[in-house]
């Protein structure tokens, strides 16, 4: 994606790590020398409702502090959002989805009703894999950084090594630097 400013916007649900992929996808991008704005939408739900997020970076300062109402980029942490959002909403023809799921971009595309680029991988089963719970962000922000190319990898690798670092134990670190790993290694799609 060859653009001066991308927007995304992630749906999830509460304790994923939506949030928090979005802020490391965000710093990356400081760490790349390009500009950024990442913020959350989300009020008192518990964790499970569903929440969105949103990134924007540009290789130009944003003006724009408002929500990404037509996003270039959707990435979807649960499926089972299918039905419940409008994962598609606003999304540009020649925009791309990103989503959280162990069928084809052929058959999620098809669910959706979308005719644009789509692309999957079970950052689920990966999660569960190398860190023995359901919290998809970092294979999925793999997955996001190789379909997109909007930030290098080894930003990435540090954000979630200095971010998570602070507060986890290194092999969680470790496993969540697998996990971004195994994501980018995983995607499918067009």
């Amino acid at each position: 994606m060859a653009k001066e400013t991308i927007e995304l916007r992630w749906e999830a649900r509460g304790g994923q790590g939506a949030v928090t992929a979005s802020k490391l996808l965000a710093e990356a991008a400081l760490e790349d020398g390009k500009y950024f704005q990442g913020m959350p939408d989300y009020g008192a739900e518990r964790m499970g409702a569903p929440i969105r997020s949103y990134t924007r970076i540009s290789s130009e300062p944003i003006l724009a502090y408002c929500q990404v109402t037509e996003p270039d980029v959707v990435v979807v942490l649960d499926t089972t959002l299918i039905g419940i959002v409008n994962l598609t909403e606003g999304l540009k023809e020649d925009g791309m989805m990103v989503v959280n799921s162990t069928a084809s971009p052929d058959e999620v595309r098809s669910q959706l009703g979308y005719k644009g680029k789509v692309y999957t991988l079970d950052a689920t089963g990966i999660s569960m894999d190398l860190l023995g719970r359901n919290l998809p962000n970092t294979p999925m922000l793999g997955a996001l950084a190789r379909v997109t190319g909007i930030v290098n990898t080894d930003s990435v690798a540090q954000q979630i090594t200095s971010r998570l670092g602070a507060t986890m134990k290194k092999e969680v670190v470790a496993a969540n630097i697998r996990a971004f790993e195994k994501g980018y290694n995983s995607v499918r799609g067009d």
